[in-house]
């Protein structure tokens, strides 16, 4: 538990447990500080741990570094509905390899460089990059259809 390695990493109940450090990228190696979830199915705190899969996903770069988390995916087992289901990270869309914010850094480079120069540059596949792009765009059109039916909203409750 490294207290500037969280603060500089910046994400909801996560501390960094260890990194390894490569010529090209580090490794953190993160440790999740909540010990259940709520079951997606029943609602109920849910702190029967079934399985932990470690998963290797890219965030930003810092210092021109390569960050790469290795998250520990967790499955829990609720003993009120009987079901598993995995643990949701606000941070990160399930299944994905990317962190949100990581997706979100590459939308913005796509609108000033050329798909092309953001491949090199990341070292990530022109077809990565397209699915990158077609999920922020997805996330943003969620995010303002959202704000307008707020908005819609508050202008009723004030009639």
């Amino acid at each position: 538990m490294d207290f500037h390695l969280d603060s500089l990493l910046n994400l909801p109940n996560v501390t960094v447990f260890t990194h390894r450090q490569k010529p090209d990228y580090t490794i953190l190696q993160l440790e999740l500080l909540n010990d259940g979830i709520s079951c997606p199915y029943c609602q109920k705190y849910s702190d029967g741990l079934n399985q932990i899969r470690p998963i290797l996903v890219r965030d930003l770069s810092i210092s021109g570094q390569a960050i790469y988390l290795q998250v520990p995916r967790r499955q829990f087992y609720c003993k009120t509905c009987r079901k598993y289901s995995t643990e949701p990270l606000v941070w990160m869309d399930t299944k994905r390899n990317y962190t949100l914010r990581y997706e979100d850094y590459i939308y913005e480079q796509v609108q000033e460089l050329t798909v092309d120069k953001v491949s090199f540059k990341e070292r990530i596949s022109a077809a990565a990059i397209a699915i990158i792009l077609r999920r922020v765009r997805q996330r943003k059109g969620k995010i303002k259809k959202s704000q307008k039916l707020k908005s819609c909203l508050q202008t009723v409750v004030s009639l």
